[in-house]
């Protein structure tokens, strides 16, 4: 008798689609044979397009202030507990520099939405790291704006857009995010990105309180219709200073199955293997490579304010030398029989 689970599988991995009853089998099986066959079809989805190569992006976490509130991020703007700290455009060059001694040929700005950095600021910031190193990738991470502000930063020189749409679900995203923010909103941001010609970024929460299946397939069909270049997944952390600080930790597992998914269903695109699942884990960027994720994210931002950009406690990395930090990233994949890759680690579509 043929095996269902195989076959959901086999079907979803010739198709690129997948059913909300195929969702649901995949996170309910608890057989360890069928997670190792579908991670098995994820790693072959990946290496036919990837090799086995991973992918580095030099993350600087330029700020950690932030005008929003959401329920469950370490640096909401209620939280008076938090560090508060901006890096000088000098500081960001410094970081880049130091990156690319090393090999990194990506640099990922991320911060919360803080309005102290105008248009204009980050509009010089790209342009500066563009002429110093034009050979390097800019990607931006830095939330909602006006569509006109996406533009003037790609014309500036911004090649990638993350953007998690955290929740495609209205309902759901209620439960995270004060009335002031909404779902539709955080959509068309995602849209106007790709639009306007970026290598779009998005993603979900694994495990936030009140997810269902149903949540998560309304992001896996959302994603569908947006093909982004990247997606972003991670299992929801729990900070000890936000309204969530007592709700139970997301699921690695469902997590790393639903990498695999993800990787069935674009099997050309970025998946990283986050901060949030090697903390989770402490094998979990290993585990994630190994379900089908090809991207890997060291923090070059200084050591001095790794601590004070805590969206979830524990986080990983926060004490480490850039250099350390690629040095041991670098052992660990090879162990696992992968290797850095030395390119940009452009979507095949977006190839120079």
């Amino acid at each position: 008798m043929e095996d269902c689970f195989l076959r959901t599988v086999a079907e979803i991995k010739e198709n690129q689609k997948l059913t909300k009853e195929q969702l649901q089998s995949i996170l309910t099986d608890r057989d360890e044979a069928h997670e190792a066959a579908l991670f098995a079809a994820a790693t072959e989805v990946a290496e036919q397009t990837f090799q086995k190569q991973i992918y580095l992006r030099g993350l600087i976490e330029f700020t950690n202030y932030c005008k929003n509130d959401c329920y469950y991020c370490g640096i909401r703007c209620s939280n008076k507990k938090a560090e508060r700290y901006r890096l000088s455009k000098e500081e960001i060059l410094s970081c880049c520099d130091k990156g690319a001694a090393l090999g990194f040929r990506t640099f990922v700005l991320q911060g919360g939405e803080d309005p102290y950095y105008t248009d204009e600021m980050i509009c010089g910031i790209i342009s500066e790291i563009k002429k110093k190193h034009p050979d390097c990738a800019v990607t931006l991470s830095i939330g909602e704006k006006p569509k006109e502000s996406y533009r003037r930063f790609f014309e500036s020189g911004a090649e990638r857009y993350l953007l998690r749409q955290e929740t495609a679900d209205e309902a759901h995203y209620k439960t995270m995010h004060p009335p002031a923010m909404s779902a539709e909103n955080r959509k068309q941001c995602l849209w106007d990105l790709k639009e306007i010609g970026y290598q779009v970024g998005c993603g979900f929460l694994v495990g936030t309180p009140g997810q269902t299946a149903t949540e998560i397939y309304e992001d896996l069909h959302f994603m569908q219709k947006l093909q982004p270049q990247m997606i972003g997944i991670g299992p929801f952390l729990a900070h000890k200073d936000t309204p969530w600080h007592d709700r139970p930790d997301g699921s690695v597992q469902d997590t790393l199955r639903l990498l695999a998914v993800l990787r069935l269903l674009f099997p050309k695109a970025l998946l990283p293997a986050t901060t949030a699942l090697g903390t989770a884990d402490p094998k979990g960027r290993e585990k994630g490579i190994l379900a089908g994720a090809n991207v890997l994210m060291p923090n070059l931002s200084p050591a001095a304010v790794r601590e004070k950009y805590l969206l979830y406690d524990g986080k990983i990395c926060t004490g480490e030398e850039a250099a350390e930090c690629v040095r041991c990233l670098k052992e660990r994949i090879e162990r696992i029989g992968y290797t850095i890759a030395e390119s940009r680690g452009d979507h095949p579509d977006f190839c120079r």
